[in-house]
């Protein structure tokens, strides 16, 4: 017999991939008659899904447990994601957590909810990295117009630097069927864009002998889903068959995220990175040949260890050089486990923020550029349903935030507009086109 009267609240840190899967697990509680609440309230359960990218991600994770625990001592605890999988111990240690899930073990967390009770030992549910064949299927759907559908999961790349490999595991997905399926169950709710998502989701495929331009080719034919996102894939694994693809297809949109981490080949080769500037250069190039406006963001970490002066300049006159729209950077943090950790020279803290300012200042010009070379054209808009200071905001095809005076019949409506100014550094103001 469910108590239809409990309350649950979450708190996700990191990736897009955390969310959709914090969505997933949330349904979980809904199914129960158990109402999510805001994570500022009293609950009787909370779910904190943590990350590790960084040290200081630990340190944020840490602190949400905390706030949980003073909010409601009596409350059930339950910690799981990444920091979860790579540091239970150290969870473990704090006074008034219930149950630890690893990465993978999220699923399971379905099973405990209508015996969970406050315990004095901590209840720990981890699977060793190498043990991590199972995947667990996830959606966000928090909001009316777009969901994140989880599509991949784990590396195989052990990136000198990176801890993901010890925290997911190794490349794996579900087949192209089951992921249709699930991306139709998207489609009958009325929600017109997905976000693809996962670790590494150029390596789709890997383990059941398909490949990711075979899922894209899968999800346009369905009916509903006007617009796909394609998150984040590696340089070597973003073929010219995959951009030719999106090129011509118009569900795709020219949108693309690619991880470079460094511009100089020296360090790519002691990060472990599986190619060098020349294909890099080469693939934006071919993006932009085949889709000139489209929107390429490029990841890219400073001051990891061994990263010399010389290193970074290279850095910045090869990004200097790119046709990019933006640079999502991160000042490197030391990870245990890691073979960056015996590089040498060490960057000190200083050298990274000096190095990482460098790099929004040249992120600021090349977005700025490329959105007033976007100004006077017309596009396709999905709006959201949030308001602020009375109007309504919602994405280009090729991913430029726009506003324009609230109107409610505009919401999950794809709407043409010409984009005629700044509003703001990151937002446009635009014209219905009639």
């Amino acid at each position: 017999m469910y108590n239809f009267s409990k309350k649950v609240a979450f708190y996700t840190l990191g990736c897009k991939l955390n969310f959709a899967e914090t969505s997933t697990v949330s349904r979980f509680f809904i199914s129960r008659g158990i109402k999510i609440i805001g994570f500022n309230e009293v609950a009787d359960f909370y779910v904190i899904n943590t990350c590790s990218v960084t040290s200081n991600a630990n340190k944020k994770s840490r602190n949400a447990i905390s706030r949980a625990i003073n909010l409601n001592p009596n409350a059930i605890i339950i910690v799981t994601g990444c920091y979860a999988q790579l540091k239970p111990e150290e969870i473990k240690n704090i006074t008034g957590v219930d149950y630890i899930f690893g990465a993978n073990n999220k699923l399971e967390i379905e099973r405990i909810i209508d015996s969970a009770n406050k315990t004095e030992n901590t209840n720990v549910f981890t699977s060793d990295h190498k043990e991590m064949k199972t995947f667990f299927p996830a959606i966000s759907k928090g909001d009316r117009t777009r969901a994140f559908l989880k599509v991949q999961d784990g590396c195989d790349n052990f990136c000198a630097y990176c801890t993901i490999p010890y925290a997911r595991g190794r490349s794996r997905n579900q087949s192209i069927k089951e992921t249709v399926e699930q991306a139709k169950s998207v489609a009958k709710e009325g929600i017109k864009e997905i976000i693809i998502s996962g670790v590494n989701i150029g390596d789709f495929g890997k383990s059941t002998g398909e490949t990711f331009l075979d899922l894209l080719k899968e999800l346009v034919k369905i009916e509903g889903i006007e617009r796909y996102r394609i998150g984040s894939v590696e340089p070597e694994l973003l073929t010219d068959d995959i951009i030719e693809f999106a090129a011509k297809e118009n569900r795709i949109l020219p949108h693309f995220h690619i991880p470079l981490q460094s511009g100089c080949d020296e360090m790519l080769k002691l990060m472990n990175r599986n190619y060098d500037t020349a294909l890099f250069f080469s693939k934006i190039t071919k993006i932009k040949s085949l889709i000139p406006d489209a929107f390429i963001g490029i990841d890219l970490i400073v001051g990891v260890n061994g990263e010399t002066d010389e290193m970074f300049d290279k850095t910045v006159e090869f990004v200097k050089s790119l046709d990019i729209s933006f640079i999502h950077h991160f000042q490197y943090s030391e990870r245990e486990n890691t073979r960056a950790l015996n590089f040498k020279p060490i960057v000190r803290p200083q050298q990274k923020q000096e190095r990482a300012k460098i790099i929004t200042e040249i992120s600021d010009i090349k977005h700025e550029n490329f959105i007033k070379s976007q100004i006077g054209k017309d596009f396709n808009v999905l709006f959201e349903s949030t308001k602020k200071n009375g109007k309504i905001y919602g994405y280009t095809e090729n991913y430029i935030k726009v506003e324009i005076d609230f109107n409610k019949n505009l919401i999950n409506e794809i709407t043409k507009v010409k984009i005629t100014g700044f509003a703001d550094k990151e937002t446009v103001i635009a014209n219905i086109v009639q």
